[in-house]
């Protein structure tokens, strides 16, 4: 199968980092500064802004693809490129015949299992994690490191999107480990200068793959 996601910085757009900023500003700081995706998480914010704020990213994103976060609705309304799902939301097969075969649908995913799961049900890639602790979002799992990740990623059927914690000093790690994305939220959006830190997570991702 060819691999439809982007390589890269994948921007994590949380409505809960720095909420005094607006998602749609914070996505196009990510943008500026090189992410190769950006998914929307909307946890924080109401059903009717967290739509009006899918449609103007989409508008604006171009070829970098917008992924909500857990909502199929809002992904179908807002016509993003797709969803990435977790334990608690519809499952893949599901929101794979609601959204069509061209829609990018990620599954949370913690060991091998999971991951062929994933597969069987028509993900086009997997989350993998938490590679570290977060605090960022709440989870339920313990964090798999380094070792462990990599040794996932080498016998995942899907592309890994790295999860949880990851942060500049970790990125190039993930990426050498075999990661086709890193997930990235706290320690690009709490940044001074978020179009900055997101030139040099790229960077570093880019410098361990």
């Amino acid at each position: 199968m060819a691999l439809k996601l982007p390589r890269g910085l994948y921007a994590l757009i949380d409505d809960g980092v720095r909420p005094e900023v607006p998602v749609p500003q914070k996505a196009r700081w990510a943008l500026e500064g090189g992410a190769a995706v950006l998914q929307l998480r909307l946890e924080q914010t109401n059903d009717r802004v967290a739509l009006a704020w899918i449609r103007e990213v989409v508008g604006f994103a171009g070829s970098v693809p917008v992924i909500v976060n857990d909502r199929v609705d809002l992904c179908l309304v807002g016509q993003a490129a797709g969803v990435h799902l977790g334990d608690d939301d519809l499952p893949v097969d599901v929101a794979r015949r609601l959204l069509g075969p061209e829609a990018l649908i990620g599954m949370t995913t913690r060991d091998l299992a999971d991951l062929a799961r994933a597969k069987a049900l028509g993900a086009d890639h997997a989350g993998l994690g938490p590679i570290f602790s977060t605090s960022t979002k709440q989870v339920n799992a313990p964090p798999l490191g380094l070792e462990r990740f990599a040794a996932l990623v080498a016998a995942s059927p899907l592309p890994i999107v790295g999860i949880a914690g990851i942060r500049l000093e970790t990125i190039g790690g993930v990426a050498r480990a075999g990661a086709h994305c890193a997930a990235v939220a706290g320690d690009l959006l709490n940044a001074e200068d978020v179009v900055a830190r997101a030139r040099v997570l790229k960077a570093a991702f880019e410098a361990g793959v």
